[in-house]
């Protein structure tokens, strides 16, 4: 063969590999996502001493393709508590993995969290994050650390944590989404006990009856599931109580700090002639939106309530509803700039999406011996809208009132309202509501006045307010 010959023949075999090349087709990776047995991961064992449980949950690649897992990484890096296994190997970052069509992968994880350390928060969490075709995917890994009763409401997987008879107050109460007192059903919380609800969490009584039942010095305490010190005066960290339609129920001496609506109540069960909730000797403070939240024909009766430092309004009625409170601190004092009356009264509500208004009666709306004060200079609203049907029924009576505008209505009684004097609090900033002489609260409540104040002092000459000088 001579040279020419062999060199053509050398050109057509390069092109006919680079044909065969070229028509050979790449590997075609499914565009899906992954899906998982489960989208959250909790660790609900009850730790006495330092110790690890094992958990697991499966991904699935539901394409007949197969899938390319990016990435896989623990989010908490080295730091996390928990640990996680992925294909049998160990660690926080994984390197890429295919998963063939219509197969699974199981995951591994572990915590060790060492319960007696109380400055770990009650709720520890971390996520495993999962990047398929550019989208990252997340397992939320929620483990409970210190020895406590757990309640959880996960709406998402139907489980729900319903409630009846008597709490135990021999260890913390931690609830994750909702504790929930149902139609018909009863709960009492006995003086002491400690509850601590995370993130959006909430106390949830749906037509039954919830009985707090704190005594001085031994009080019902609500707050976030985080105990770092920084957390101690972050409002937000939860909802709070919520009341739907509830039976009777009542709360004395407890303190509910932190949330977003302290105490919230909707509409009341048809069958109660009196009052949702009876409310004595409670402090509701720094919630970020509002400290109690009555709306559309709840009935509340408080004495002897602190009702501070809430981010909206102290005390909020809207669409109607009845409230007497009397010897009450009704406080503005928000932390950061407040903007709003701490006391704020509507019988009407306006739905923007709908383009409709409701309008219902306060058949009573009576506030007496209490001290509204604040940074603002209107610390009460009132806004109603009046019709042949409805009943709008007030008294205002020994109260002191910082508004810029004195009201001459005869639901203020002219002779026995006090306005805009300085009632000279202890400390604002530091919560401390107390008085020193000589404020104009001292011995200018009425004859309705309870006999003793929030700490058990009697009232001889009654003062204005929750405290008795």
């Amino acid at each position: 063969m001579n040279k020419s010959i062999k060199y053509i023949y050398f050109i057509t075999l390069i092109i006919a590999m680079v044909s065969i090349s070229s028509c050979k087709k790449p590997l075609s990776f499914s565009t899906d996502n992954l899906s998982f047995s489960q989208d959250t991961v909790f660790f609900d064992t009850v730790f006495t001493t330092i110790g690890s449980v094992t958990k697991r949950f499966k991904i699935y690649n539901n394409s007949k393709k197969t899938v390319k897992i990016e990435g896989i990484e623990l989010v908490g890096g080295a730091s996390s508590p928990f640990r996680i296994n992925v294909d049998g190997a160990s660690g926080t970052q994984f390197a890429p993995i295919e998963l063939e069509g219509k197969d699974s992968l199981f995951i591994f994880i572990e915590v060790t969290i060492d319960p007696n350390n109380a400055t770990n928060p009650l709720v520890i969490e971390d996520q495993i994050r999962f990047r398929t075709n550019g989208k990252d995917q997340f397992v939320e890994l929620v483990a409970w650390g210190q020895d406590a009763y757990f309640h959880y409401t996960y709406f998402s997987q139907q489980i729900y944590d319903k409630n009846e008879g008597t709490w135990p107050n021999d260890k913390p109460h931690v609830i994750y989404g909702a504790a929930i007192v149902d139609s018909a059903k009863s709960l009492i919380i006995p003086a002491g006990t400690e509850i601590y609800l995370h993130k959006n969490a909430y106390l949830f009584v749906y037509k039954g009856s919830l009985t707090i039942d704190g005594t001085l010095g031994n009080e019902v305490t609500l707050q976030g599931d985080r105990l770092e010190s920084f957390y101690d005066d972050v409002s937000g960290q939860y909802y709070g109580i919520y009341f739907n339609k509830a039976l009777p129920s009542s709360i004395n001496y407890a303190i509910i700090k932190n949330g977003t609506s302290g105490i919230h109540l909707y509409d009341d069960d048809p069958s109660n002639p009196g009052y949702t909730l009876q409310l004595s000797n409670t402090i509701i403070q720094n919630n970020a939106s509002y400290g109690v939240f009555i709306y559309s024909g709840a009935k509340v009766k408080a004495e002897n309530c602190i009702i501070a430092k809430n981010g909206i309004h102290s005390l909020l009625v809207l669409e109607g509803g009845d409230f007497n409170f009397n010897n009450c601190h009704l406080l503005g004092y928000a932390n950061g700039e407040q903007v709003s009356a701490a006391v704020g009264i509507s019988n009407y509500y306006a739905n923007q999406s709908t383009q409709t208004t409701v309008v219902s009666s306060i058949n009573e709306g009576t506030i007496t011996n209490s001290v509204i004060y604040g940074n603002v200079d209107h610390e009460i609203a009132i806004d109603t809208i009046s019709d042949i049907a409805i009943t709008l029924n007030f008294d205002f009576q020994y109260n002191l009132i910082k508004s810029e505008t004195v009201f001459t209505s005869p639901i203020f009684n002219p002779t026995n309202n006090l306005w805009n004097d300085e009632p000279l609090f202890i400390n604002t900033n530091g919560s401390d509501f107390h008085f020193t002489s000589p404020s104009p609260l001292i011995d200018n409540a009425g004859p309705m006045s309870s006999p003793v104040d929030i700490e058990g002092n009697g009232r001889s000459i009654p003062d204005i307010g929750a405290y008795e000088f």
